[in-house]
Parts: structure tokens; sequence; C-alpha cells
């Protein structure tokens, strides 16, 4: 892999580098569909119209979980943006997992968790990439240099998820405008998530209240 697709990026930052894990999966496949819708919007592969995501250009991305989101939006009936990104988040992302594996950008660990539940463990072979990643992120975020619309894409998309360690509570309070004028340049599909987390973090927040309750 000689360049990292969006949603490639956007899974290195979701990695605990130094306890060779990924946060909250559900999180990141959240956030893995969301970076490849709008991949494929900056790629001119896919546009809104009248709030749906229809296929705007010919021909493959040369990336394969990118290439198999395309085929799959081609051969849906038009359906919103919010529910691509929720459409099989988790085979998404272990697809991009074995894609990443493959390309030994890392290297992906299966086991069983207490001997019973399935766990994967990715190991990034090269933590100077994140670091360049959490500092792209970072310069976009507090600007005023000029960003890629790349890198304005990724920072939207990790602070849509709240993504711990990279966009701190604090830094999205204080750079919420910002923020939001990176995240019209990425397309729909970054309002789209931030509303699923919010329904994803509201559906915990009750869990944990019943929880406590009973």
């Amino acid at each position: 892999m000689t360049e990292l697709s969006l949603p490639a990026k956007a899974y290195l930052l979701a990695c605990d580098v130094g306890k060779n894990k990924l946060r909250d999966r559900q999180r990141a496949g959240l956030m893995i569909r969301g970076a490849a819708l709008t991949d494929l919007v900056l790629r001119g592969r896919v546009a809104d119209d009248d709030g749906k995501v229809a296929v705007s250009g010919a021909g493959p991305t040369g990336d394969l979980v990118l290439d198999e989101m395309l085929a799959e939006i081609a051969g849906e009936s038009p359906r919103k943006w919010k529910w691509w990104v929720r459409k099989d988040a988790r085979g998404t992302l272990e697809a991009l997992e074995s894609q990443l594996d493959t390309a030994g950008v890392i290297d992906m660990k299966t086991g069983r968790l207490l001997g019973l539940f399935p766990s994967r463990n990715p190991i990034v072979r090269d933590t100077a990439t994140v670091e360049r990643l959490r500092a792209s992120v970072d310069q976009a975020l507090r600007g005023p240099s000029p960003v890629s619309d790349e890198d304005a894409a990724l920072t939207a998309l990790v602070a849509a998820v709240e993504l711990r360690g990279v966009v701190s509570g604090k830094d999205r309070r204080q750079y919420k405008d910002r923020i939001e004028e990176l995240a019209e340049r990425g397309g729909d599909a970054v309002p789209a998530l931030r509303k699923l987390f919010r329904e994803l973090r509201a559906v915990r927040a009750s869990a944990v209240s019943s929880s406590g309750g009973s």
C-alpha cells in the first residue's frame, strides 16, 4: 500500500499503539464507514442527490475497501447518508484490517479473550505514521495554515466520534466553529456520522443508567 486511504488513516488514529489494540471497535467501525464514504466524495465517485448517496464517477478507485463500497452503492436503491454509514460497519472494519495486514501496515493478532470471545488486536508497524497523522489533525484543527481537503475531512471525522487521544473534549469545544468549517469540506457523510455516534452514545448511557438502577 503506497498511499493510505482516508479510512486507513482514520483506523490508525483509532489504534492505541501503546497497548496494541483498537479503541472501541463499534465507534471505529462507524468512523471507518464515514471515512470511506467521505473518501469517495473527495475522489468524485459519489455525491449527494437530494439527501441520498448517488454514484457520480465511473471506474474503480484502486482501493479494495473503497471499490467494495462503491459497488454496494451502485447496486442498491438510493439511500440516505446515515444509512450507508451504519450499514455493515463491522464488516468494513474487518475488511480494512485485512487490507492493512496484507499490506504490512499492521500485524493483526487474533485470539480469544478469556478463552471464549474472539479478539482482534492490531500492532502498528510504523508508529511514526500515527504521530504524523496526529500532527496533521492538530494543525488542521488549530489553523490558520492551509489544510488539504483530506486532512480537513480526517479531522472532522475523528471529532465527530470524539476519538480519544486525538481531539480532546476541550479542543472540540474551543474549536467548534473550526470543526464545522472543516466538516463542510468533507461532504454529507460527516454530519451523518456525527448523528449516528450521538445516538450510540445515548444508547450506551441509557444502558449504563438502567444497569445501575437495577
